[in-house]
């Protein structure tokens, strides 16, 4: 019983070690149960008796579909505003960075084309971080003539609303829920089929005309949207709830 007691506390004091030295900051999943059984040669009820320990302390977390997480205050993007996560993430005094995966000129997806009304768009595909964390992949398509005097640079450096040549009316984003795919999954350092929202924001001029569309891929324990309510009439008014699939069961 004492041995146990000492191999639980033993674990935990290493696996603290190895978090303070930022082993698992990238992405803020720790290996499964099964995987540090295997690394510390202990059975699974001795590593739960150690996450518990660590989970006492407040520096990990379980959580579905992940496993345990390293602790950490999600990130908050507010949604009542057509702004960009850089912008919000430097007013939280969080270092933004963003590397772009793919930049080129392509036939658009049915989506697109049925949105934007155009055969070819300049398509960006990015991943977002914050304080070298991945945030997000960000995928942005637009018209081929508004896209046609951006560079890869360019698209690194700032966001398409501050450089597109029109003035933007405002958008519409609809956000849903999925499980991270290969690709994604690997994008962001989190394990495939984990929770993601997935959001798609079309971008309109002052005519409103589509002009940009954009789907956001998040890990679902690193980012929370917020949005304001404003009272209508006494009474809370979420405008643009939608309902998928309200048919009766």
């Amino acid at each position: 019983m004492c041995m146990r007691a000492i191999r639980y506390q033993q674990i935990a004091d290493d696996l603290r070690s190895r978090l303070a030295d930022g082993e698992f900051d990238s992405s803020g999943v720790l290996p499964s149960e099964s995987a540090l059984s295997e690394t510390y040669a202990a059975s699974r009820v001795t590593i739960r008796r150690s996450l518990e320990v660590l989970r006492a302390e407040g520096v990990v977390e379980p959580r579905q579909g992940f496993g345990w997480t390293v602790s950490a205050e999600p990130l908050r993007q507010d949604l009542s505003r057509l702004a960009t996560i850089e912008a919000q993430l430097a007013a939280a005094g969080i270092r933004s960075e963003r590397r772009i995966v793919d930049f080129g000129f392509c036939v658009a997806p049915p989506r697109v084309r049925e949105l934007l009304g155009e055969r070819t768009v300049l398509e960006v595909r990015r991943v977002n971080l914050a304080d070298g964390r991945p945030i997000a992949r960000v995928t942005v398509w637009c018209p081929e003539e508004l896209g046609a005097s951006l560079s890869r640079d360019d698209v690194r450096r700032a966001s398409f609303l501050e450089q597109l040549p029109v003035r933007l009316g405002g958008a519409t984003q609809t956000i849903g829920a999925d499980g991270a795919g290969v690709a994604d999954a690997k994008l962001l350092d989190i394990p495939a089929g984990s929770p993601v929202l997935v959001a798609e924001r079309i971008t309109r001029n002052t005519a409103g005309r589509p002009v940009l569309v954009s789907e956001h891929v998040v890990p679902a324990h690193r980012m929370r949207f917020v949005v304001d309510l404003p009272a209508d009439d006494g009474q809370l008014n979420p405008t643009g709830l939608r309902l998928v699939d309200g048919k009766p069961g």
